[in-house]
């Protein structure tokens, strides 16, 4: 009988732990390529001094019966979490992007804590860093935060192991995600007195304001209608991102663009560089129909997009605080103007929408309920979209790694359900990286749909040269013109 301390896994995070299927694992796979080599030995020494200094990365999720809880490892070895290896024959992009691959369609130990880092020394840009760690942990955003915690301002300072009581104190003031990695959770009555308390408030705070009922009642009803708005969607149609999936996975990674590249865009064309970004990406995805001879005039194809519900003040905190929202992409438009436009016009009603609080508090309603009722209604929301689409903010400034210059980063997100397809997009240094994970029966060449990324971008980019100067950013009344004007003058 185990002895280990044990903590409850958060309803929503229990949710994600039982997402996991064979054809769909729930890990957070990422990739940092440093710029010079790095002793393995430090290497380790590094992850177990900082990376370990959470607790949380020292326990194992225990998926039970009666219930979910986080129990310490008490056979916990440094050698079974961190590796090393080395590529076969070139060692280049292709050679990496099978490797994690192939890394994307193992899981992980459920027998040991979720999580592992492979350094691979003879990649031929520089070494790279790959990790794997469950969704159960913490949502994209967060996780970034994790491993960004490794990271140093300087190589000096990178290299060095840390007091852990000292470099805790100096972190915490910088981000709360301490409090959640290195305090134990709530446990049994503190919980519950805990959320006691703050219904009790609330409930004599709309006594005190009785005006404020109506508010609340607004805001419940209009997530129980996007709820009934969610479940009336119809399914995503077959096509060659949507289908029977199987357990391999395959990966890729786009050359990065110059973020200042793509603002310029967006102001030109008076749109976000979030929408310049999806429009480009669902350009990929119809270019990529077109070559394999599908016709894509007629298919439409949404997208799962994770929305970040924490308050600033605890924007840095482990576990999963998004909700999920369907994103239309306008798969079937041929005409790039007319497609971002669209994109655009879709997130601005999904901003004006409830459907991410409405998520989060499905998951968290699932994840108090039987394993059994889970998989039903998660595969019910899964055949309503394609794909997952996730875009992190990452940092602007160089940050070292034991030692070295990081010069690269990506990561690719998990599926859940019936859905074959991920997007990642994250800026490092003032570039965008773009990757893509799909179903291997699927999608065999997602490398094919990451160049596709870059020939709709430089389309975009083409267009707003030609006629920023001139005109201005371009409405969308001003799209049909424009686009005739621009296959006329490539004539």
């Amino acid at each position: 009988m185990s002895t280990a301390r044990r903590e409850p896994i958060a309803k929503v995070d229990t949710a994600w732990l039982r997402m996991e299927q064979p054809t769909n694992l729930m890990m957070i796979t990422g990739v940092i390529v440093l710029s010079e080599p790095v002793d393995f030995g430090h290497f380790k020494d590094i992850i177990s001094n900082r990376f370990l200094a959470f607790p949380r990365f020292r326990q194992k999720a225990v998926d039970h019966v009666r219930g979910c809880w986080w129990e310490e490892d008490e056979n916990f070895e440094i050698s079974s979490h961190v590796r090393r290896t080395a590529l076969p024959g070139a060692a280049g992009k292709a050679e990496l992007e099978e490797f994690v691959s192939e890394l994307a369609s193992t899981p992980l130990d459920k027998t040991k804590p979720l999580w592992q880092f492979h350094l691979v020394e003879n990649y031929k840009d520089g070494p790279a860093v790959v990790s794997r760690i469950h969704h159960c942990y913490a949502d994209g955003i967060a996780l970034v935060q994790v491993l960004l915690s490794l990271t140093e301002r300087s190589a000096a300072a990178s290299e060095r192991l840390v007091s852990q009581e000292r470099w805790k104190e100096r972190r915490a003031a910088e981000s709360n995600i301490f409090r959640r990695l290195m305090a134990p959770a709530k446990e049994g009555l503190d919980a519950v007195q805990h959320i006691s308390h703050k219904v009790l408030e609330e409930a004599l705070h709309l006594v005190r304001e009785p005006h404020l009922a109506q508010d609340y009642a607004v805001g419940a009803g209009e997530i129980m209608t996007e709820l009934a708005t969610a479940l009336l969607l119809e399914d995503d149609p077959p096509s060659r991102f949507k289908g029977q999936i199987g357990v391999r996975k395959k990966v890729a990674l786009a050359e990065p663009i110059p973020l200042e590249e793509v603002k310029a865009v967006g102001k030109a064309l008076g749109c976000t560089v979030n929408d310049v970004l999806i429009a480009v990406m669902t350009g990929a995805l119809h270019r990529y129909l077109v070559e394999c001879g599908d016709d894509p005039s007629e298919l439409t194809m949404r997208a799962t997009v994770p929305v970040n519900l924490r308050p600033l003040e605890h924007a840095r905190d482990l576990g999963n605080h998004f909700g999920l929202v369907f994103l239309d992409l306008p798969i079937a438009e041929a005409n790039p103007l007319a497609r971002l436009y669209q994109v655009a016009e879709f997130m601005h009603q999904l901003k004006q929408s409830k459907q991410a609080v409405m998520s989060l508090g499905l998951l968290a309603a699932l994840g108090m309920g039987p394993s059994a009722l889970q998989k039903p209604a998660l595969e019910l929301f899964s055949r309503k979209a394609s794909t997952v689409l996730t875009n992190v903010p990452g940092p602007t400034e160089t940050l070292y790694l034991a030692g070295a210059p990081i010069k690269e980063m990506m990561f690719w997100v998990p599926q859940t359900g019936s859905v074959g397809m991920g997007i990642s997009i994250i800026s490092y240094e003032g570039q965008v990286f773009c990757g893509l994970i799909t179903d291997n029966k699927l999608v065999p060449d997602p490398d094919q749909v990451m160049q596709n990324f870059h020939v709709e971008f430089d389309n975009l980019l083409h267009l707003t040269m030609l006629i920023g100067p001139q005109q201005g950013w371009v409405s969308p009344d001003m799209v049909d013109d424009v686009h005739q004007w621009i296959e006329g003058g490539e004539e």
